[in-house]
C-alpha cells in the first residue's frame, strides 16, 4: 500500500487528506489498529527517528512520548529506583521489562504533558510494555513489531479504536526532504548528522571532566533536540529527559521552561509528595494534576477547606517555597544541550538552579567568554560539540 486516506489533516476543515509515497512505493508502515490521523503520522515519523539514534547511540531500548510534534519525554531502558517507580506510578506491576521501563521514563518525566500522548518505541513491544501503555491515556504507538499477546492488549484498549502502527525498520528514507509552504516548494538534505560521544571532545571550560553517565545524557539531550521544535533545550539525567523547553523565540525561555519541568520532576521525589495519601477514587491523571498544583504557586487550588477533602485522604501541609529550595538543592549532576548557542550567561545563571553540571552546545557566539566564564563560576564542564540542530 502506497498510501493512507486520513480523515483530515491538522484540524477537521482540512480536507482531503492523506500519507503517500511519492514515487509509488509502498509506505514502510502497517496500520495494525485504530485510524491513525494526520497528526498521529507526524508524531509516530519523528518519534520513531528519535528512538531509532537513542538505541543505536546507547544500545539501550528506548522510547519517547510525544506530543504536537516535539517531544514530552524520551529515556533509554535503565533500571527504575523505588522512588521512580512510585512517581511514574508503576510500583503495582511487578518487574518491568527494559522496554516497559524506557517507556515508564519517557511518559513518567512530564506526565502533564505526556497526557494523550504518541508513543514511540525502538524495539519490538512486548506484554509488559502493552500493559502498562493500556492503562495510560494515549493516542497509539508505533514500533517495529509487537509480539502476538501485546498486540491483542493493545487492540482491545479504546474499545478497539486505539492507533496500533507497525514501522519496518530497514526502511531508509531519501536523501532529498521536501515539503509546502502557501504552495511553495522547500527542498533541503535530510539531517543525518550523528550524534555520540566524538561531538563532546571540545570541552571549553576550566573543569574538563564529563564521565561516562553524563555522557549518555547529553547524547540523550542532543538527540532528543534534534527532534524538538526550535528553539529548544533539554535537561537530562539518568538515562532520560527530565526537562525539555520546546518552540520558544527566546532561548533563555527555553532554559526557564526546561528548568521548570526538570524541577518539577525532582520535587515530586520529595518526601512531602511521596507522603501524599489520595482518595482511592482519584484516578492516575488527577493525581498528576493534583501534585503539579500542591508544588507549584498555586497550592492553596488543592488545599483551601473544601477542596482538598475531594482529593486527599489527609489534609497535607504546605511545600514551602524554602522546603522546595532547598530540596532542589540537592539535584546534582544534571546535563543539558540546547539546539543552538546559548548567546548570554543568564541561561547558565538559570541551569544551575537546577542542578546542571554538564552542557553541550553548539558553541559560536560572540558572547562565548561570558558563556565560559559563567560556566566556570560553577565549576560545571561544557562542551562546544559545532552543530546546530535546528527542527521545524
Amino acid at each position: 500500500m502506497n498510501e493512507i486516506e486520513l480523515k483530515y489533516g491538522c484540524n477537521p476543515n482540512q480536507k482531503p487528506s492523506r500519507v503517500y509515497m511519492e514515487d509509488g512505493s509502498d509506505l514502510p508502515v502497517t496500520v495494525l489498529s485504530g485510524k491513525p490521523g494526520y497528526i498521529n503520522f507526524l508524531d509516530a515519523f519523528n518519534g520513531w527517528q528519535l528512538v531509532k539514534e537513542l538505541k543505536k547511540a546507547t544500545g539501550l531500548p528506548a522510547a519517547t512520548s510525544f506530543k504536537h510534534v516535539s517531544p514530552a519525554g524520551a529515556a533509554v531502558g535503565l533500571p527504575l529506583s523505588e522512588v521512580e517507580k512510585k512517581i511514574y506510578w508503576v510500583d503495582d506491576l511487578g518487574e518491568l521489562s527494559p522496554l516497559a521501563t524506557a517507556y515508564a521514563r519517557a511518559r513518567g518525566a512530564d506526565r502533564m504533558s505526556s497526557y494523550g500522548d504518541f508513543i514511540c518505541l525502538s524495539d519490538v513491544c512486548d506484554v509488559s510494555t502493552a500493559l502498562l501503555i493500556k492503562r495510560e491515556v494515549s493516542d497509539g504507538v508505533i514500533a517495529p513489531g509487537f509480539e502476538p499477546e501485546a498486540l491483542e492488549i493493545l487492540k482491545a484498549k479504546k474499545k478497539g479504536n486505539y492507533t496500533v502502527i507497525e514501522i519496518n525498520p530497514e526502511y531508509i528514507p531519501a536523501e532529498i526532504e521536501r515539503k509546502q509552504v502557501y504552495g511553495i516548494s522547500f527542498e533541503q538534505g535530510r539531517n543525518e548528522l550523528n550524534i555520540d560521544e566524538e561531538l563532546l571532545k571540545e570541552v571549553v571550560t576550566d573543569n574538563k571532566d564529563i564521565p561516562e553517565s553524563a555522557k549518555i545524557d547529553l547524547i540523550i539531550s542532543l538527540i532528543t533536540l534534534k527532534y524538538t521544535q526550535s528553539n529548544s533545550v533539554c535537561f537530562a539525567k539518568g538515562g532520560q529527559a527530565i526537562g525539555i523547553g520546546a518552540g520558544q523565540q527566546s532561548r533563555v525561555h527555553c532554559t526557564r521552561l526546561a528548568g521548570n519541568k526538570a524541577d518539577n520532576w525532582f520535587l515530586r521525589q520529595a518526601p512531602q509528595v511521596l507522603s501524599l495519601q489520595f482518595l482511592d477514587t482519584i484516578g492516575r491523571a488527577d493525581r498528576d494534576n493534583s501534585i503539579d498544583i500542591y508544588i507549584g504557586e498555586e497550592f492553596m487550588d488543592v488545599l483551601a477547606e473544601g477542596t482538598w477533602q475531594r482529593i486527599f485522604k489527609v489534609k497535607p501541609e504546605v511545600f514551602t517555597r524554602e522546603e522546595k529550595r532547598a530540596w532542589l538543592d540537592q539535584m546534582t549532576d544534571v546535563a543539558l544541550g540546547s539546539d543552538a548557542f546559548f548567546p548570554f550567561g543568564d541561561n547558565i545563571e538559570r541551569a544551575a538552579k537546577s542542578g546542571v553540571k554538564y552542557i553541550a552546545q553548539p558553541g559560536g557566539s560572540i558572547r562565548d567568554d561570558n558563556v565560559i566564564d559563567t560556566c566556570n563560576k560553577y565549576n560545571m564542564a561544557m562542551s562546544f560539540t559545532g552543530i546546530r540542530l535546528f527542527h521545524h
